[in-house]
């Protein structure tokens, strides 16, 4: 409190000044009108400052939780693009509880991901408690990233498409022919379609998309495109480089697709054994 005392007791004359001259300055905003909007409109200017700056920080700093809620929206457009049927939507697949939704979409976080090895895996934050499952395919909103081969309480681990033992049914986007799509281990943007007949017709910079003949990708999920080809050693099929939209080297967001029919095919497939 003496401190206080003391700096007001040495500051007297500027003291009174600033009180003098704050007064004035109120007298003459008061008095005129042309003062007193003059320094109205400069107040607004300096506080809408400060709030455009306060709220310019502070949507950076929620820029992780607005990506989350776009995540999780664009999760929702893609189930309901996936459950469509001749390009119509169905009502029924709109409503998440419908029993004729044929895709559920998870969106996850890529903790981990190797691209150099023979055999290359991704670490996800999605696990059992997510209800996440082996054989659950991950894909990105560009293309394929692999499939879920193990599973823990909060993680699992997805064996890339960029793996010596991953083989995806793929096909040509014009027509059905259909080969199976595997990596020679070479380029992290470069995989291989194998098996696909010398009847089929296509050109470079065609369009290769999942086949659907699995329980694990729908139809219609884009690879990649075509780099080269050639016959085979045989003459019969196709060898072709296709050429990855996805930069499997840069990998953030996925998204693990359950087809919850799988069992019921799995079960009706197994009749035959």
């Amino acid at each position: 409190m003496q401190q206080i005392i003391n700096f007001i007791i040495r500051n007297k004359t500027f003291l009174l000044f600033l009180l003098l001259f704050s007064l004035s300055l109120f007298f003459t905003f008061q008095s005129h009108s042309y003062h007193r909007s003059k320094f109205i409109n400069s107040a607004n200017f300096l506080t809408g400052g400060v709030y455009e700056s306060v709220n310019n920080i502070s949507g950076y700093f929620g820029l992780k939780k607005e990506n989350e809620i776009l995540l999780e929206e664009n999760n929702r457009l893609k189930s309901i693009l996936m459950n469509t049927e001749t390009g119509t939507l169905r009502e029924s697949y709109i409503d998440s509880s419908s029993t004729d939704r044929k895709y559920k979409y998870t969106p996850a976080q890529v903790f981990k991901n190797s691209y150099s090895l023979t055999n290359n895996y991704l670490t996800i934050n999605k696990g059992k408690k997510d209800s996440i499952k082996v054989e659950f395919g991950v894909i990105t909103s560009k293309g394929i990233v692999g499939v879920i081969d193990k599973v823990s309480k909060n993680y699992g681990r997805v064996r890339s498409i960029l793996n010596a033992s991953t083989k995806v049914n793929a096909q040509l986007k014009k027509s059905n022919h259909f080969g199976t799509l595997m990596w020679n281990g070479k380029s992290p943007y470069i995989v291989q379609l194998t098996d696909l007949p010398k009847q089929a017709t296509f050109v470079a910079g065609d369009t290769i998309i999942t086949g659907g003949l699995s329980t694990i990708f729908p139809k219609g999920i884009p690879i990649g495109t075509i780099a080269s080809f050639n016959l085979d050693e045989t003459e019969n099929y196709f060898e072709i480089d296709v050429a990855l939209f996805n930069d499997m080297t840069d990998i953030g967001h996925v998204y693990i697709i359950e087809n919850l029919d799988a069992e019921e095919i799995s079960n009706l497939n197994n009749l035959n054994e």
